[in-house]
């Protein structure tokens, strides 16, 4: 494989990204943001970012809103690229399914906005989205695996990024289930698909050369690895906050509620046993 395959689009996309990312600094910088409607601002990316991505893609949400096409078509389409990523990386062909990957996380940032802008949002809709994310991860690191197979040592990363990832999007889904919100963690859906596919470019760089060809696998090793103990971090980190607020929200137990009037009861009782004793005397008295 030719190091252009990695090399041309990469230096296209990354003039693409700076020459805008210029023009949306300097619209922020004077005070003439774009209406980006409502978007969900990534934990480490952080809101400048996180618009600016958002920016970047609205021409293309612009089109796929004009050419009718339903959001649930875009997840799929979405899910498909990932699957043929997975399948690329196992086949060796790193930069192939880097790129696939990448469009594949694009169109995953769309299906959401676009359902809202067309009001098509629904139950199924979103069941629908967040299991085709789940099913993306997948088998993006599916292919990992097999590309690893000959690398035993690696294998507990592809290991720890699966779990992880699986956790952080588990323990969220738990805890909306339960009326909570969670969005903190520096792990999250942006963040693994930007770190997966930087990390599988360096590699397919690597892998283009006969002299560093051997440094590709443990480049994705140390990706994984990477994204496993930040993916753990971040569950456990959306664990903890999830059971302080609901331990913080849930109310006095009824066994202790009982037992806290029963002693009530039984302290009053005993400071009028001393009236009642009177009281009965008198009557004794008068008869």
């Amino acid at each position: 494989m030719d190091r252009m395959t990695v090399l041309a689009p990469a230096a296209l996309g990354v003039a693409f990204f700076v020459v805008n990312l210029v023009i949306y600094a300097t619209m922020i910088a004077t005070g003439r943001a774009p209406d980006l409607g409502r978007f969900k601002t990534s934990g480490a990316l952080g809101r400048f970012w996180s618009g600016y991505m958002v920016w970047l893609i609205r021409p293309l949400e612009r089109a796929l809103i004009a050419a009718r096409i339903s959001p649930m078509t875009v997840t799929a389409v979405s899910l498909g690229l990932c699957v043929l990523a997975g399948v690329a990386v196992a086949l060796g062909s790193l930069a192939t399914g880097a790129w696939l990957f990448i469009a594949g996380g694009i169109l995953d940032m769309l299906d959401g906005r676009l359902a809202r802008a067309t009001n098509r949002q629904t139950q199924a809709g979103a069941l629908f989205d967040s299991v085709a994310d789940r099913w993306a991860e997948l088998a993006m690191l599916t292919g990992f695996a097999w590309f690893l197979r000959d690398h035993g040592g690696w294998f507990v990363a592809v290991m720890a990024a699966t779990g992880g990832s699986l956790m952080v999007s588990y323990t969220r889904a738990r805890a909306e289930a339960l009326g909570l919100e969670l969005k903190s963690g520096a792990m999250q859906r942006a963040e693994r698909v930007l770190l997966i596919a930087v990390g599988t470019l360096a590699a397919a760089w690597l892998s283009a050369s006969p002299a560093t060809t051997y440094l590709a696998a443990p480049t994705i090793g140390a990706m994984l690895m990477t994204c496993g103990l930040l993916s753990t971090w971040t569950a456990i980190r959306r664990w903890v906050d999830a059971h302080r607020a609901l331990v913080a929200s849930e109310p006095v137990p009824v066994r202790t509620a009982l037992s806290s009037t029963t002693s009530l009861a039984m302290a009053r009782e005993r400071s009028l046993a001393p009236a009642r004793a009177v009281s009965l005397d008198r009557r004794r008295g008068s008869t």
